[in-house]
């Protein structure tokens, strides 16, 4: 049995937090994206879409998220030249949600999650840009976890060639853990359409997607 399976079955010492929150194990879960803010620049989930016209869904994402090592977020899909990025906030790839009031205590982590996979493709027409982009992960069950869904906040914001935000919103994923099961995954696919004003360019837009650190008993 690896160090990490030794930690999530057993839920020991605090030097095994880490590393089964760094490697992955069996298991599976129910994804979902809801919207939150409701930016005009951002459209609905894609969901409605006929399976299999589009190079990016749900069910690939997912798939790459099982296969992961829980290194940093990369691409699944190469995009056409010109087409902007979708980027993982360097900072909020990942979230560690504690016990409250226990905060940076390696005992007291219920669950984390972490955002290991993006794609991307385009549609680019005069003046604007539509972007059909998802993203992938998983959950790893704590020390003091609970069996059942975890649902995790997630912030999505565009930025154009200044870095300047132009549109935001806020989403949830979610994805089921157990005891026997530590490690639940999730995928989520979304589409934009950002106007691209004359003299620039699509590629010159950026979205970025992360967790939401705000929320209570997160670190």
């Amino acid at each position: 049995m690896t160090q990490s399976k030794t930690f999530l079955v057993r839920r020991s010492a605090a030097a095994l937090v880490a590393a089964a929150l760094s490697v992955g194990a069996g298991g599976c879960g129910l994804s979902s994206l809801t919207s939150g803010l409701g930016s005009s620049v951002f459209g609905g989930s894609s969901s409605s879409e006929t399976a299999g016209t589009a190079k990016v869904n749900e069910e690939q994402l997912l798939a790459a998220a099982k296969n992961t090592d829980g290194s940093p977020a990369t691409g699944a899909i190469e995009a056409a030249p010109g087409c902007p990025k979708v980027t993982v906030w360097p900072r909020d790839n990942n979230v560690t949600i504690y016990e409250p009031g226990r905060v940076g205590d390696g005992l007291a982590i219920m669950h984390r999650g972490e955002i290991t996979k993006t794609a991307r493709e385009c549609t680019v027409e005069p003046g604007r840009v539509t972007i059909r982009y998802g993203f992938s992960g998983r959950v790893l069950l704590g020390p003091r976890g609970k069996s059942g869904p975890v649902m995790l906040p997630v912030n999505v914001f565009v930025t154009d060639a200044k870095r300047e935000k132009i549109g935001a919103e806020q989403a949830k994923v979610e994805a089921s853990v157990a005891v026997e099961n530590p490690i639940g995954y999730f995928s989520a696919v979304r589409t934009v359409t950002i106007p691209v004003p004359e003299g620039a360019r699509a590629g010159e837009f950026e979205v970025f997607v992360g967790f939401d650190r705000s929320v209570p008993n997160a670190g």
